[in-house]
């Protein structure tokens, strides 16, 4: 199995306020680098584009981690794909390939957020259909130097090289889902790795939807080995359970009640967290044996995981306590896992 870390950039913490944005970013790259030298597999950057975040230029932040790192994978987590231009996303992750020396893969999804809509000059109402039109681009710009394409929403190619290309061939590129049963059997149609995004609720409850997609992909005709599962949650560790939850429930309630107060939801209580932590909840928070062994009765609950990523920095954690959790996942959670587990 391979463990890794998601990070959305935040933009500060309540300890780090006085920290310039550079600074910030600065202290990214670090936690990156520091992956990559306690044996994290894979590191990914989200994209957003609003004040709390950083991350608007995904590929740039992972093109400075390149530099830094030696076998770390590098992704984004996830690039919104319905408001970008599939030629330059493909353009910035084959130049990010080049740079690493072949660890760029992407995950590609709608996002959670709409920021991106009406500052690119999109219509909410296309959402879908923007969202299959440019993933169809996108893979065929992956599997073909010159590219003849038309569609609703972006001029057609007419047979125009898309350049530069990537070391590997093909790119990796996984489709990144939250809950729509359509999109996971999206994914077992055209034989694309899956990265589910649970963040909260009962993990279990969307082994429904992930045989789903296996039942699409075998229907498809894509070998078992082509097709593979990913899981995002919210997680951290430290050195006892209580200092964990002590750690992550202030950043994670201010985000979530932020949050909620854009969709309608009642502020996050402590009583939720707590719930959302017990055996069956989304939550990868506590000590590196407890979340080792909440990973395990995850991925047999779902049939199966290749890999799990851990978005930590959605608390707005300081920098030095994520530097202590990386290490500790890196040193402690992925050997422990992989021991046991065989994905």
């Amino acid at each position: 199995m391979e463990v890794g870390i998601d990070s959305f950039a935040a933009a500060h913490t309540d300890t780090s306020r006085a920290l310039s944005e550079s600074d910030r970013l600065r202290d990214l790259v670090e936690e990156i680098e520091h992956a990559d030298q306690v044996g994290l597999d894979v590191f990914g950057i989200g994209e957003h584009h609003r004040k709390d975040f950083l991350d608007s230029a995904p590929a740039v932040i992972l093109a400075a981690a390149a530099a830094r790192t030696s076998r770390i994978r590098l992704t984004s987590a996830v690039t919104v794909l319905s408001s970008a231009d599939p030629v330059r996303v493909f353009q910035n992750f084959a130049t990010l390939d080049l740079i690493s020396r072949g660890r760029a893969e992407m995950v590609v999804g709608r996002g959670s957020f709409v920021d991106s809509f009406p500052l690119f000059g999109f219509r909410l109402e296309d959402y879908d259909s923007l969202f299959a039109e440019k993933l169809d681009l996108l893979l065929k710009i992956r599997d073909n130097e010159h590219v003849t394409w038309s569609g609703k929403h972006r001029p057609a190619l007419t047979g125009q090289g898309v350049y530069p290309r990537p070391v590997q061939d093909p790119l990796p590129i996984w489709l990144g889902v939250g809950g729509t049963p359509a999109s996971f059997a999206r994914a077992g149609v055209l034989g694309l790795p899956l990265m589910v995004a649970i963040i909260g609720g009962h993990t279990h409850r969307f082994r429904s939807l992930v045989d789903l997609y296996w039942e699409a992909g075998r229907r498809a005709g894509h070998s078992q080995d082509r097709l593979k599962v990913g899981v995002h949650s919210l997680g951290y560790v430290a050195e006892t359970t209580k200092e964990a939850a002590d750690d992550f429930f202030p950043g994670y309630a201010r985000a979530f009640s932020d949050i909620g107060k854009e969709r309608g939801w009642r502020p996050v209580t402590r009583a939720d967290f707590d719930a959302q932590r017990g055996p069956e909840g989304a939550l990868l928070i506590g000590n590196p044996e407890e979340v080792t062994e909440k990973i395990i009765r995850h991925s047999e609950a779902l049939g199966g995981v290749s890999r799990f990523t851990f978005q930590m920095n959605a608390a707005s954690l300081p920098h030095a306590k994520l530097m202590k959790a990386i290490e500790m996942l890196g040193t402690e959670v992925a050997p422990a896992l992989r021991k046991e587990l065989v994905g």
